[in-house]
């Protein structure tokens, strides 16, 4: 009788963790779908505008002016607002591991409006990164008002995360690795069942907006052939050489613009809102995030000269756009810029005879999954997120070949995963309230780690830690002293005081790392 009211109370518990999700994830896809289609809509309206500008090169004058205004504006508002800059997606990290806090509406709300303008104008800025953090404020904002426990929300919040990222690439499946290979870290069943369906429902919802074909509609007929993977590690090694590069130049850009101490950081947008005049007027095709460049890859001039011009072009650009600090992400540009990467090489080699002309959408496709892989440092997501996007399952063994040398290559470079050093840097700089209290984090163990067959009264809890819970597959144990964890085995963890960070390092150390073999 107990264990048939013990499996009554689980089942009650996943279904209003499940109703949890479904609502987070139809509220998602309709915001991130909406942000989606303005910016559309607005890039549109761009080009439109610098193709009758051509025959009235005197509107420029006022274009130009109004730029310099919403330039200001955006600038100015995310000085005051520091939260709503970039991608967003440090904030959100930092939320989950409990290290930052944020107000749910006026970073929707700026948010949202911001990235707009600033996608929409036509900079060289991604529209996933924002949708990320659309996301992750509407799970806050619906757990914050259901008054959840602490584990709960940060929950929502993951869930709303990879419901946004779902919403603006139409990839529930690598939406969900991203969040919790690259964002989370968190593999547990209580955070995956809720990241699942808040993706899945969210791409939902952005299918009822934009249909069904694949984001990134591109030809993928031809087979690649076995006697031309030989080209895809030596891309690979490119890419990962370059993913190097791109690394460190994203993540020094805020010290190199301050040391223009006369330039005031809420000027800082003037630069690319100028700069994109003349990149619309000459190169409508590269505005945005990218999308338009890489559908349009295949159908360009096979000529050297000019798909190494996009590619200078699209990196120094998307420098130029990120570091204005306005909202925008770097998701889409690093893809656009790994499909540009792809086409040159091809192209390059179809110069030298050594490519069938052929295979310039394949080597587009496969160079995308590579430089997001060396660049996140999450390769699984890149294989996924490209499979997704694409619509085809017969590119996995040329994405797996091409994603693991390009992060071996960039590993063997000092290259960190791009995103969590986007969040040290934001933990760093950021002006912030040192978190006391209380608050709650889950861990799981891995193998050989030193919680890893240990009995919960052996182990040296930092003070102020109290184990609330473990989680075996679907089963809730209650913790006593002489509970044995084991591999798998997710923690919920109360943490009082001041020292949480402290703590939480403490903690993650011993569910991940064994007494030898310590994280650097």
């Amino acid at each position: 009788m107990l264990k048939v009211l013990h499996f009554g109370k689980l089942n009650f518990s996943n279904i209003r963790q499940i109703g949890r999700a479904i609502i987070i994830g139809i509220a998602t896809g309709l915001v991130v779908s909406v942000f989606r289609l303005t910016i559309q809509y607005a890039l549109s309206w761009v080009t439109a505008c610098f193709r009758f500008f051509h025959h009235q090169p005197i509107w420029l004058i006022p274009w130009t002016i109004g730029s310099i205004i919403l330039a200001l504006i955006l600038g100015e508002m995310s000085q005051k607002n520091p939260n709503i800059k970039g991608s967003g997606i440090p904030q959100v990290e930092g939320q989950l591991t409990g290290q930052f806090d944020e107000e749910w509406w006026p970073v929707l709300w700026r948010k949202f409006v911001g990235g707009i303008f600033s996608i929409g104008s036509g900079l060289f800025l991604g529209r996933e990164g924002p949708s990320i953090q659309l996301g992750a404020t509407i799970g806050q904002g619906f757990a914050e008002f259901n008054q959840v426990t602490k584990i709960e929300k940060r929950v929502g919040i993951a869930s709303g995360a990879a419901a946004g990222l779902s919403a603006a690439f139409n990839a529930p499946i690598a939406s969900s690795m991203f969040i919790l290979e690259e964002v989370y870290h968190n593999f547990s069943p209580l955070v995956w069942l809720s990241v699942f369906i808040s993706a899945v429902c969210a791409n939902g919802v952005s299918m009822s907006f934009f249909g069904l074909r694949p984001d990134l509609d591109l030809p993928h007929e031809v087979l690649f052939p076995a006697n031309q993977y030989v080209h895809l590690i030596i891309l690979g090694i490119i890419l990962g050489i370059l993913g190097r590069v791109y690394q460190y130049v994203i993540l020094n850009l805020g010290t190199w613009s301050r040391k223009v101490t006369w330039f005031k950081p809420s000027w800082y947008p003037l630069v690319p809102f100028l700069l994109v005049i003349p990149i619309a007027w000459f190169w409508p095709v590269t505005l945005g995030g990218g999308n338009n460049l890489i559908i349009s890859l295949p159908k360009l001039p096979l000529s050297i000269p000019l798909l190494f011009g996009f590619l200078i072009l699209r990196f120094v650009f998307s420098m130029i756009s990120y570091g204005s600090e306005i909202p925008g992400g770097i998701f889409l540009p690093i893809l656009t810029l790994g499909a540009v990467i792809g086409a040159c090489y091809c192209v390059t080699m179809i110069s030298l005879g050594l490519v069938p002309k052929e295979y310039l959408d394949n080597y587009v496709i496969y160079a995308m999954a590579g430089y997001f892989a060396c660049i996140s440092k999450a390769p699984f997501t890149a294989i996924l997120l490209i499979t997704e996007m694409v619509g085809s399952m017969t590119h996995l063994m040329p994405l797996a070949v091409v994603a693991v040398t390009a992060y071996v290559i960039n590993d063997i470079l000092g290259g960190l995963p791009v995103y969590m050093a986007m969040f040290n840097n934001f933990i760093h700089r950021s002006p912030r309230k040192e978190l006391v209290g209380m608050t709650q984090m889950t861990v799981s163990i891995f193998a050989g780690s030193r919680l890893d067959g240990c009995l919960i009264k052996d182990f040296n809890w930092p003070q102020g830690s109290l184990v609330l819970a473990i989680y075996r597959g679907e089963e809730e144990l209650v913790p006593r002293g002489m509970t044995r964890l084991q591999v798998g085995d997710t923690l919920v963890i109360q943490l009082t005081g001041h020292h949480h960070l402290t703590n939480q390092h403490v903690i993650n150390e011993a569910a991940h790392y064994g007494k030898t073999s310590q994280s650097k």
